[in-house]
């Protein structure tokens, strides 16, 4: 996905763009008929989330969802900023950051909701220590995660980033690499399909969980939650943070029983950030 210029993102992108936007087209005109606010998420656990505020607390406080699931990291901001749907609910602050400033985009954060655990991951090893010289490590090649899960290896003495390698950086900007670590960079949602082909992989926490990998019990390492900056939230486009159903939709993503089913349901793979 770095400038949505690797072919298997563009290709997902074209492909979920184009059934994503057929689909929703009739709920745009929905939305603005009845009030209904369509918001297109991933899967898990973002759509999970919003499944359990649409069954158990929209009734409550009035509120029309409606959850449209895409695989991957660009539809669901094109489609925002189309107007093909009211929201999204996918992403974290730095990566949103580089969309909009690559894509001139308007999409903004109204409520922060949860934190996914970066992690490594291994079916060939059972510590980082254990990686031998030439392993090959998978990374997701959207530009802000993958240089956050090569800070991780960093934090983890794997590697030594270059002074000042910030939220861009690529394994270019490695300073020492003591091990001569090979990295193969992919679409991040197949990161996890080639743990079988790779020495080890660093696996956004979300895909991790659709992996049936637990974060918290499978990681060689995990990122710390303390002071994270890569808590996901509702987002919508500018000018839209205060529209009623947005407004109703954040309060319950805050909510106490949001909370609860977050903490119930994931186990700290996924860890409420509010």
């Amino acid at each position: 996905m770095r400038n949505t210029t690797k072919i298997t993102t563009t290709v997902l992108a074209v492909g979920a763009l184009t059934l994503g936007l057929s689909a929703c087209g009739s709920d745009s005109e929905s939305q603005a008929s009845d009030g209904k606010l369509v918001v297109a998420a991933s899967s898990v656990p973002h759509a999970q989330i919003l499944g359990f505020v649409k069954d158990k607390l929209a009734a409550k406080e009035d509120l029309k969802l409606e959850v449209k699931e895409f695989s991957d990291y660009v539809t669901p901001n094109t489609a925002t900023q189309s107007g093909e749907v009211g929201a999204n609910y996918f992403q974290h602050k730095p990566y949103l950051d580089d969309f909009n400033k690559k894509n001139d985009t308007t999409i903004v954060p109204v409520v922060t909701v949860h934190l996914e655990p970066l992690g490594l991951y291994s079916n060939k090893v059972q510590k980082i220590t254990d990686l031998k010289e030439g392993a090959t490590v998978a990374l997701p090649n959207d530009t802000t995660n993958e240089a956050r899960a090569l800070k991780l290896l960093d934090e983890n003495g794997l590697i030594k980033l270059k002074a000042g390698a910030g939220n861009d950086a690529t394994p270019k900007d490695i300073a020492e690499n003591p091990k001569k670590i090979q990295f193969k960079e992919l679409e991040a949602a197949q990161v996890p399909r080639s743990l079988d082909d790779v020495d080890a992989a660093v696996i956004n926490g979300n895909y991790a969980v659709q992996a049936k990998l637990s974060p918290k019990d499978d990681a060689l390492v995990l990122e710390a939650a303390e002071g994270n900056p890569y808590g996901n939230f509702l987002a919508v486009k500018e000018g839209k943070e205060k529209d009623p159903q947005v407004v109703k939709l954040a309060k319950l993503l805050n909510s106490p029983e949001v909370k609860k089913f977050i903490e119930d349901e994931y186990d700290g793979s996924v860890i409420p950030a509010f």
